[in-house]
């Protein structure tokens, strides 16, 4: 097999509203892979679109997660930060491996399914087929891992039977313009850390969202200290103390998302957790996530706040990054021409 240099991708849609889900889940594991990898993170926009989005709200939601970033911690001079839609080439290879890519595959996945409900032919052909530009994203920069949430992984599998089904079907194109044995090579799957999901507030069953009618179900990153300290009072949980081994948390859901929560903002394991907490009552373990959460979340919110009122400044960000993105994918693209067999 060939070797590839390794290559972070993700990308965080911009969707508005931004809130813990997003932080722990996606935003602090892009901070955290600065360190040891080479990353390229992207605001999909042309994702967003899948469904209805107002133009004014979405540019916000655009600037809104690119302050995420920034204030989270991602160094966009290090590694690179755009907004999807700057580079055509995602468009552009996503087609080709629309060709690449097989019906009964799409109509395998279950987000799709979740996502459309009972009214499914009067949903976007966008939304059916997204999964195909996902791994148009990573395959265009031929990433070689992608941090994933759970709900993210067919995804990233069925980028992984595009690509490998694109090595197989063009393999002699391949070896014959000097690339090996192997164009795009397989991406692998990220999933680190103790929240890799948060789910909500008020129901443990089900994920966070902003799509929530119940705000008390999320924590927001504009939130200030005393609604956050309101809502996590008002977390759902259930009449006993918190256990002191992890297997204690296997039936009881709203328990094992705070204990998620704190492990993740504090950096430490759910078991380390409960060492310190297992035996005493809620009342307690939450005054202590409150000053935790406090304490992480809203410098972040606040510095967000600051970045968005100079959109300038996000803007020539987001086409500084663009511009580097653009370098990486025409490369692929030109290779995916000859190999393909168009005239360029």
């Amino acid at each position: 097999m060939a070797k590839f240099k390794p290559r972070v991708f993700s990308g965080v849609q911009p969707t508005g509203n931004l809130h813990l889900g997003n932080y722990l889940g996606a935003i602090t594991r892009f901070v955290a892979l600065q360190d040891t990898h080479d990353c390229i993170y992207c605001v999909v926009d042309l994702h967003a679109i899948t469904v209805a989005q107002k133009p004014a709200e979405l540019k916000a939601s655009i600037r809104e997660v690119t302050a995420a970033f920034l204030a989270a911690g991602i160094d966009a001079k290090k590694h690179i930060v755009f907004n999807q839609s700057q580079v055509a080439e995602h468009a552009e290879l996503a087609w080709i491996l629309n060709c690449v890519a097989r019906l009964g595959w799409l109509n395998r996945m279950t987000q799709f399914k979740e996502k459309a409900g009972k009214d499914r032919e009067n949903v976007s052909v966008g939304l059916y087929d997204y999964p195909v530009l996902m791994a148009a994203d990573i395959l265009v920069y031929r990433a070689t891992h992608v941090p994933v949430g759970e709900d993210q992984k067919q995804h990233l599998e069925l980028a992984r039977d595009i690509a490998q089904k694109f090595n197989l079907d063009f393999s002699e194109e391949i070896a014959a313009l000097g690339h090996g044995d192997t164009f795009f090579p397989l991406p692998e799957p990220l999933i680190q850390g103790p929240a890799t999901r948060v789910m909500s507030l008020r129901d443990g069953t089900k994920k966070m969202s902003k799509s929530d009618a119940s705000d008390y179900s999320r924590i927001n990153l504009s939130d200030d200290a005393d609604t956050i300290a309101q809502k996590i009072r008002k977390a759902k949980t259930d009449p006993e103390p918190l256990p002191s081994e992890i297997e204690g948390l296997a039936k009881r859901p709203e328990a094992d998302n705070l204990v998620g929560i704190f492990a993740a903002l504090e950096n430490r394991s759910k078991a380390d957790v409960l060492e310190t907490f297992g035996g005493r009552n809620f009342s307690a373990f939450k005054s202590s996530l409150i000053d935790l959460t406090v304490e992480k979340v809203t410098p972040v919110g606040k510095a967000m706040d600051k970045l968005t009122q100079d959109p300038a400044h996000i803007d020539a960000i987001l086409k500084q990054g663009a511009e580097r993105a653009r370098v990486l994918a025409q490369e692929t693209m030109k290779a995916v021409k000859d190999i393909q067999g168009f005239v360029r």
